[in-house]
């Protein structure tokens, strides 16, 4: 029955993997394949073929068991981990939420649209480092996905030539996943690592920022000598900018940052799960929303276009789902005991025997995440190893799964918007962009390395 639960998880992760030239959402095989897997597993340990451990390392089982008590306590056990994981899961899920409305609510108030006073240049090279760097800092703070949406849409507004403008997008990937990576609301695997107690938020940015910042420099530095950067744009931006923003832009967008970003601050003072800070910004922010005037002539009749049941109705609820199935699946295989322990521990250690260097192996799974989901690899590896908090291996692990699908388009959430929303092609990313990303993912990797080393 092991066997059947394996091959399940595999045949769903080639599907989400192919998603594009399935062209079925990869919500699906996720939803599928995390319910499937854990219906297998408790026939399996219901008829006593598979044992299970919980999160203490404590097996449940029913093999050999006679005695009814003891049949039901195991039962009970295994509704426990079932209750365990779903909860684990269901913190991520509800800070994600919380997030999602709250930059929703940012954009209703056309908030984001402040960031154009931000752009003074028509310089091209200028305006590279100016997306760059706004790329790299608000990834941090709304994540990489959000920030790269919201800069593209800055960018159809500077930039009328498609050609020229998918320079500007597809470095912009490189930026929002290197700064997403060292902030622990910049991704939603640095979320995982916070969340699961992986990693601190002090910690991630104490040991995560340098590399990042390498990560994002350089490809930068070489890809600004490039002949699309040279010369001035042409744009008609402050009339632009003038038309677009809303009495409560600055407001919206300040606040909602702000409270985001009080997210940490909330779990280093009160030591609770970091889902509870984000229902209390969301509750602010929501608050300030219902009494906010947008325009002039604000009345009851248009206060719909601005209402949070709005901005609720516009999130991702896919991609929650997607977490979901994927994160339950994952977590089916790390309750399977073979060989006294978890399934997933038990991988890591006929890894470490394999590839005795942990750092080679992050690596890899830096790489890996360009092609195959950094979520559910993120999920992997934090069942497979059992390091305390803020070991440099939760560091690297975060660093690489951030930035290493920046070598190809559709490596992250962020290149995958890009994608969507400018038609990139796949080939012209692989030409174009992939050696800038590998370069600035293997120096990040070094700047890790030597920090560590000393």
């Amino acid at each position: 029955m092991i066997a059947a639960i394996i091959v399940v998880f595999i045949i769903g992760y080639l599907v989400i993997v192919f998603e594009h030239p399935l062209q079925l959402d990869k919500t699906v095989p996720a939803l599928i394949m995390g319910a499937l897997m854990w219906a297998l597993a408790a026939i399996a340990f219901y008829s006593g073929n598979i044992d299970v451990i919980n999160s203490h390392g404590h097996v449940f089982t029913t093999n050999g068991l006679t005695d009814l008590q003891a049949i039901e306590s195991s039962h009970e056990g295994f509704s426990e981990v079932l209750l365990h994981h779903l909860g684990k899961t269901a913190e991520i899920l509800i800070f994600l939420i919380g997030a999602m409305t709250i930059v929703e609510l940012i954009d209703l108030h056309r908030g984001f649209e402040v960031l154009k006073d931000w752009v003074k240049t028509k310089n091209k090279k200028k305006l590279l480092w100016i997306v760059g760097i706004l790329g790299f800092i608000l990834s941090a703070i709304i994540d990489n996905l959000t920030a790269t949406i919201v800069l593209v849409s800055l960018l159809r507004k500077l930039i009328t030539d498609r050609n020229e403008r998918i320079w500007y997008v597809s470095l912009i990937v490189i930026a929002a996943n290197a700064g997403g990576a060292w902030s622990p609301i910049g991704d939603v695997t640095t979320t995982m690592l916070w969340i699961g107690k992986k990693v601190s938020a002090v910690g991630l940015i104490e040991y995560i920022i340098l590399p990042s910042i390498a990560c994002f420099v350089v490809p930068f530095l070489i890809g600004s000598m490039n002949k699309a950067f040279k010369g001035d744009i042409d744009t008609n931006l402050e009339r632009d900018m003038q038309a677009s923003k809303l009495l409560s832009s600055k407001t919206m967008l300040y606040l909602g940052l702000g409270m985001i970003i009080f997210v940490p601050v909330f779990k280093s003072i009160t030591h609770l799960p970091p889902y509870l800070g984000m229902m209390l910004s969301l509750g602010v922010v929501w608050l300030v929303s219902e009494y906010i005037h947008p325009e002039e002539d604000f009345t009851a009749e248009i206060k719909h276009k601005y209402s949070p049941h709005k901005a609720l109705s516009r999130i991702e609820l896919s991609s929650i789902l997607f977490f979901l199935g994927i994160l339950m699946a994952v977590a089916a295989i790390e309750t399977i005991v073979i060989g006294g322990v978890g399934a997933l521990q038990n991988a890591a250690q006929h890894l470490e025997k394999t590839i005795p260097s942990q750092n080679v192996v992050i690596m890899l799974l830096g790489v890996g995440s360009a092609i195959i989901d950094n979520v559910p690899l993120v999920a992997a590896a934090m069942g497979m190893y059992t390091d305390p908090i803020d070991d440099p291996l939760w560091h690297f692990l975060a660093y690489a799964a951030g930035t290493g699908g920046s070598m190809l388009i559709i490596g992250s959430a962020a290149g995958v918007a890009a994608m969507g929303m400018e038609r990139i092609d796949f080939i012209w990313y692989l030409k174009k962009i992939t050696l800038l990303a590998a370069i600035g993912y293997l120096v990040g990797c070094a700047v890790f390395i030597l920090m560590h080393a000393f």
